[in-house]
């Protein structure tokens, strides 16, 4: 069975190639090169050379299938790239609200095949699965650039389309074939009733992933302390969920096989068959099979089935964060999290007589959780780093605390919904004994969050170099004969502290300083002189993005407050996210411009924190600021 695994590193391979280094003609030739080394090594007889000949016999077969997929099916939404055309677009699932009208996904048919896209509609309307949407449309590929490979074409959206003109919209019909979003949108209309509106996002985002209605708040709070992972659906939910279904089966094998495996597509398909949903639905459906056939059951193996699955169906999937992180926290664990809890756990199998004392077992516990948050941090830090510019240091103390609190919090949450199908009161009188646990969890997440140095942000070079060196101790551990644990803590801690303190204190070596924060079609400028910080406007392709930015920039250089915002007008490009950016980062002062006529913006400043100081010009821009206090 191993083999199948060096199939699959070698198929992974070549769609790395595929995907970051190479395409079209040179896919197929690094094919032949690859042939020929498979051929040369068929007259070796060395067990390497074995091994060797299923890795590139897997990078052979991928690399021809990366050239088959690009040319037959790739080229046709390659060729409309920048171009105007006329479209017939039936959306594939609901539809949601952005600035200027909504967005959805939805196929297209070009020249007889059938594409995946993501669309836009300038008119503010709702749509279903099934409905048809005719009208001018820009197409832009969504292959080529590393944002869009990222974002789009990772989850199968290879066209972007946004609208020329007025757009018509027909109803459609329902179809078997949407069952999936329709009862995701039951569910989630089902949850509206059964849960306190205060909890009502949290248990969405936990047993759907469905994120859009979760506070910027808590989002960032959940980020900061490493358990974001928890309301993002993943290879937890999954788990938790075969663990359910296993326990109601009565662990019997046939009859799990049965319920289980079709559970676990309808799950799957419910979350949008995200990569990370995938990936642990079919290591869970190779260990039911596994225990029907009495086999030995192999997660590496298992694990490479739904690589190579994934990547089969999209080899752009290997672009995808969600495959990336999920792929890397299940390799972290592989590689690392038994030595670790066999490390921390070798002084009580020294002593047979302590192994089933309280205390040896809360070692046990506490070792396997921080092994298994270690093992998936090892690899999953990086990328971390890389696609969202933090990392996480409170991750372990986090998941040590809060991790089997919101196991139970998805067990109650499935029974609620349930038993709200059946009889809603009993259902909501669930909903409301799951109150306290859920805001348990986010409290605690609130102030992990706040905790000094929880965080750490890749704006500042020092960190990312701790960063590097860390890896560097932590192999030279792992590798050394005689472990020092307390030696390479206080190397880590002197090192933290070290990039700590000239991350604060770079910024006050300039007498000014002025920094454009990237956020898009937008703006956020920060404005620095020695110990004063003012940022002006805060908004851009997406205000909470803006904000998170702008956040990160000026939490890494340790500034937790600044003197003031200057905001220059309410527009979304330019003020989109400065209430969110004020939640993370408060303001003594709000410079604000007055109009005569209120907009939402304006009035929501009314909760914000700071002094309010209004220019009576109506915009800074070219003017004297008036001022005049209408704070409280």
């Amino acid at each position: 069975m191993r083999k199948l695994m060096l199939f699959t590193i070698g198929f992974t391979i070549a769609c790395v190639i595929g995907v970051y280094l190479a395409c079209d003609w040179w896919l197929l030739l690094l094919a032949g090169f690859s042939l020929a080394a498979v051929i040369t090594l068929l007259f070796m007889k060395s067990l390497g050379s074995k091994k060797a000949i299923c890795i590139l016999l897997g990078c052979t077969i991928g690399l021809l299938w990366g050239f088959g997929v690009d040319q037959l099916y790739l080229s046709i939404p390659r060729k409309v790239d920048g171009q105007i055309a006329e479209l017939q677009i039936t959306a594939s699932d609901y539809s949601a609200p952005t600035e200027y009208g909504i967005k959805a996904d939805g196929n297209v048919l070009l020249n007889g095949k059938t594409y995946r896209v993501r669309f836009y509609v300038n008119e503010e309307v709702t749509l279903s699965p099934g409905d048809v949407v005719t009208g001018e449309f820009f197409l832009r590929y969504t292959v080529g650039s590393k944002k869009n490979a990222t974002a789009y074409s990772g989850k199968g959206l290879f066209l972007v389309a946004t609208p020329k003109g007025s757009c018509t919209i027909e109803q459609g019909t329902h179809s078997v074939r949407y069952f999936a979003p329709v009862l995701r949108q039951k569910i989630l209309n089902k949850m509206d009733q059964v849960f306190p509106a205060d909890i009502g996002p949290f248990t969405k985002s936990l047993l759907l992933g469905e994120t859009s209605e979760l506070p910027f708040e808590t989002a960032q709070a959940l980020r900061d302390c490493g358990i974001y992972h928890i309301v993002a659906v993943s290879g937890m939910h999954v788990s938790i969920l075969f663990t359910l279904i296993y326990i109601l089966c009565g662990k019997q094998r046939v009859l799990t096989a049965i319920v289980g495996m079709p559970l676990l597509f309808g799950f799957a398909a419910i979350a949008g068959f995200s990569p990370s949903v995938v990936r642990a639905s079919v290591m869970q459906c190779v260990m039911i099979l596994s225990l029907l056939a009495n086999k030995e059951y192999d997660p590496p193996t298992s694990l490479a089935a739904a690589v190579l699955l994934i990547l089969a169906v999209n080899p752009l999937s290997i672009a995808s964060v969600s495959f990336q992180l999920s792929v890397g926290c299940m390799l972290g664990i592989f590689l690392f999290s038994g030595r670790i809890y066999r490390y921390l756990t070798e002084n009580i199998k020294k002593d047979k007589r302590k192994q089933k004392t309280l205390k040896a077992r809360l070692i046990r516990w506490v070792a396997g959780s921080i092994s298994v948050t270690l093992g998936a941090m090892s690899l999953t830090t990086p990328l971390c780093a890389a696609y969202f510019g933090s990392i996480s240091l409170a991750g372990i103390l986090a998941n040590l605390l809060l991790l089997w609190l919101v196991s139970l919090i998805f067990y109650v949450v499935i029974a609620a919904c349930l038993l709200g199908v059946l009889w809603l009161p009993v259902g909501r009188a669930l909903g409301w004994a799951v109150y306290w646990p859920v805001q348990i969890v986010l409290r605690s997440a609130e102030v992990i969050s706040k905790m000094p140095l929880s965080t750490l942000y890749t704006n500042s070079i020092y960190a990312v170099a701790w960063l590097i060196f860390a890896y560097i101790l932590f192999v030279v551990f792992a590798k050394g004969k005689k472990k020092h644990p307390w030696v390479l803590t206080c190397c880590l801690v002197v090192g933290l502290a070290a990039a700590v303190t000239f991350s604060w204190l770079e910024h006050k070596t300039d007498d000014y300083r002025i920094t454009a924060v990237d956020v898009g079609q937008g703006q956020a400028i920060v404005l620095q002189k020695k110990n004063q910080c003012y940022v002006v406007d805060c908004g851009g392709d997406s205000g909470s993005q803006a904000a998170d930015r702008t956040a990160q920039l000026l939490r890494s250089q340790g500034i937790f407050r600044i003197d003031g915002l200057i905001l220059t007008h309410y527009d979304e490009d330019h003020a989109g996210g400065v209430l969110n950016l004020l939640s993370r980062v408060p303001a003594d002062n709000l410079y604000l411009p007055v109009f005569e006529e209120k907009n939402d913006i304006e009035l929501q400043f009314i909760n914000a924190q700071g002094r309010i100081v209004a220019s009576s010009h109506g915009s800074w821009a070219g003017h004297s600021p008036t001022t005049s206090d209408i704070s409280d």
